[in-house]
């Protein structure tokens, strides 16, 4: 690359940061990247950091030593956090999102790219200091919030099936009760999709009494898995706490009212914010 102004190696410096977070970058590849002294880079990650920091947008570590260099942690704010989870509020309580059976309609909102680089930012920088190794979730409607997650934690993603597939070869399979009908059903997780003994977080786009999250749960103890965290969108309200089969979870939302007859949804912040004060 030809050799840059300071403002406009500022900016590329900063965009490469920004496109890996949670990846170690050597100083010697800014060095010869941009033909600078390793001094000039070092003064150049400090204002980055101070800016990153001073507007909430993630913190810079430097690693000293011949291994050492600089890694970008995405951060959400309290503030930021907050507008994130009352816009997701506003848009669940929109009454057109009730469905037959008192199901509500979430698909576009998992489906807005935006939304979910937020939602998995968010997630991303609430469980930033714990050991993860994956980002699992379950078929289907999960998906767009485990790879979200997962890009901010730049970490792979692991989807456990309600059926095997003959592609994924051998595979894990467990019968699950859901916690919000009751019934048995069963989910499957392939031998390679998943190293023995890894830390995992799991993530799903709704939870009611946590059946789901627990079987997933159960299903990692057959490989001897540790799970770090588990983050939903959306909780589900009035259940009983010796009715919860997942206790240590965080939500961003939670639908405590659904009237079918006058379509009134009421939905206020699950736990994120809460716990996020004592995080921060």
């Amino acid at each position: 690359m030809k050799k840059l102004k300071r403002s406009a190696r500022l900016v590329e410096m900063t965009h490469y940061l920004l496109s890996r977070p949670h990846q170690l970058v050597p100083l010697t590849v800014f060095a010869d990247r941009y033909d600078s002294a390793k001094s000039s880079i070092s003064e150049d990650l400090a204002i980055i950091k101070e800016v990153f920091e001073g507007e909430g947008i993630g913190e810079l570590h430097t690693l000293a030593g011949a291994a050492g260099g600089v890694k970008y942690v995405p951060k959400t704010g309290q503030r930021e956090a907050r507008q994130i989870v009352e816009r997701i509020c506003r848009m669940l309580e929109q009454p057109d999102r009730l469905l037959p059976g008192g199901y509500l309609y979430m698909s576009d909102i998992l489906g807005q790219p935006t939304i979910m680089n937020d939602v998995g930012k968010m997630f991303a920088s609430f469980f930033s200091d714990r050991p993860i190794d994956v980002v699992m979730t379950v078929e289907t409607k999960g998906i767009p919030l485990a790879y979200a997650t997962a890009a901010h934690l730049h970490l792979p993603v692991v989807i456990v099936r309600r059926d095997p597939k003959v592609t994924e070869g051998s595979s894990v399979s467990i019968n699950y009760v859901s916690g919000s009908n009751k019934r048995i059903h069963t989910m499957t997780l392939a031998r390679r999709a998943l190293k023995e003994k890894s830390n995992v977080l799991i993530v799903d786009d709704f939870m009611h009494a946590g059946g789901t999250v627990r079987g997933m749960m159960d299903l990692l103890q057959e490989f001897g898995a540790t799970v770090q965290g588990v983050g939903v969108l959306v909780e589900a309200g009035g259940v009983e706490s010796d009715e919860l089969l997942v206790n240590d979870y965080v939500s961003l939302a939670k639908l405590t009212r659904v009237d079918p007859k006058t379509r009134d949804i009421h939905v206020e912040p699950g736990n994120f914010l809460e716990q996020l004060k004592y995080f921060l």
